[in-house]
């Protein structure tokens, strides 16, 4: 490691980000760590024996951004970066013995939910979703009464949820499902580990789309994995090596480039994104929002004693106007704007906007007329400007 265990622990998650995964210091190598391109190296080839081996088993480059991300999800193993966040996502749920029982979050990642679905329709395993903000219904699932009923073996977390910014209780949920013996698996995308801590809070795993917050410039495609646990580690490098999910060096040295300025990213697009949370509010043409920041917002306390922040993303739902249903003002006020972006994803320097239902794999339970904003870093007044100019355009 470049940085000492017991010195990393001592620093600031703002200062992991920047000093995390440096070469060593010595004289005339280089401050940062060089893309390195080979398919294989010299020695046996023996993992055993602490060789590299094989390009599919390890790179150089992507040390350093595994280090990084280990330490700042508060591990003392480094991650494991993948090829995208489903492969990361395929990892994790190979954790789950065959035909267990999965219980995840009824608005949940999209791709996270069609690859359960899929594998419960191959009888792979069994598939049980739920209102992940509900504590009582998730506790229901994961372990139910009656004497056939199958206690759950995975728990799969999303806190906040895409796209409803549901707030699960990680700590009580962790530790019902860690009762009758199941992996927890937090998805800690929309948070990121300076805003968030699942292992802290009793997680097994932790998942993140890099694509997004972590490496934040719309660059790459990658996802990675975290955990505490030595033998959950061995299993997910060996899915990672088996099925070859791995990530191109010239990714994870941009993911780790991005990665450097997290912290001033997420400290700009969260107090932004808590001033149009709040000036959107009191807007007539918003039906509803959702801000965990907002005192208003029905998971605000839980938020509080689980994040030390409350993210970027706010999702409002449009009201009907002038002859629109509230999906066609949906669409509308997108097609009105003109410094937000209309893109899928989030986590971006940018600000993008969608209406997400447009998408075919969305539940059917988001509402039709629902608007995710992603909170990018540009001036909050231009971002506000534009927005409002979008909202006066739909009476028009």
């Amino acid at each position: 490691m470049s940085l000492s265990e017991q010195y990393a622990a001592s620093l600031s998650a703002e200062t992991v980000v920047v000093a995390a995964g440096r070469p060593a210091r010595e004289r005339d190598e280089p401050v940062n760590p060089p893309i390195v391109l080979s398919s294989t190296y010299f020695g046996t080839g023996a993992l055993g024996d602490g060789d590299r081996g094989y390009g599919r088993y390890s790179n150089p480059t992507w040390d350093p951004f595994e280090e990084a991300l280990g330490q700042l999800e508060g591990s003392e193993l480094p991650g494991l970066l993948y090829a995208s966040g489903l492969a990361a996502v395929s990892s994790a749920l190979s954790l789950l013995p065959a035909g267990g029982v999965l219980v995840m979050p009824s608005h949940s990642y999209a791709g996270s939910l069609v690859m359960a679905t899929e594998l419960a329709q191959k009888g792979v395993l069994e598939l049980r979703t739920v209102d992940i903000t509900d504590t009582d219904a998730v506790k229901a699932q994961i372990a139910p009464q009656g004497p056939d009923a199958k206690a759950a073996r995975m728990l799969w977390l999303e806190s906040p949820t895409n796209p409803m910014l549901g707030i699960a209780d990680i700590r009580e949920l962790t530790a019902a499902a860690h009762r009758v013996g199941a992996i927890v698996v937090t998805d800690n995308t929309f948070s990121t580990p300076l805003v968030q801590q699942p292992l802290s809070l009793g997680s097994d795993v932790v998942l993140h789309s890099v694509t997004k917050y972590l490496a934040g410039h719309s660059d790459v495609v990658l996802g990675a994995l975290v955990t505490s646990n030595p033998d959950i580690r061995a299993a997910l490098l060996h899915h990672r090596i088996i099925h070859g999910g791995i990530a191109g060096p010239f990714e994870a040295w941009l993911a780790l480039r991005g990665l450097r300025t997290l912290a001033l990213r997420v400290e700009r697009s969260q107090a932004s994104a808590a001033v149009l949370a709040e000036r959107l509010s009191t807007h007539p043409l918003i039906d509803s929002i959702r801000f965990p920041g907002l005192p208003t917002d029905p998971g605000h306390e839980r938020a509080k004693t689980q994040m030390s922040g409350f993210g970027s993303i706010v999702c409002v739902q449009i009201a009907p106007v002038a002859g629109l249903s509230g999906a066609d003002a949906a669409d509308k006020l997108v097609r009105a704007l003109q410094l937000w972006l209309p893109a899928t994803s989030l986590g971006g320097v940018e600000s993008l906007i969608e209406r997400r239902r447009r998408h075919a794999a969305e539940p059917l339970s988001v509402p039709d007329n629902l608007v995710r904003l992603s909170v990018g870093i540009e001036n909050i007044e231009d971002l506000w400007a534009d927005l409002k100019q979008a909202l006066d355009s739909l009476g028009r």
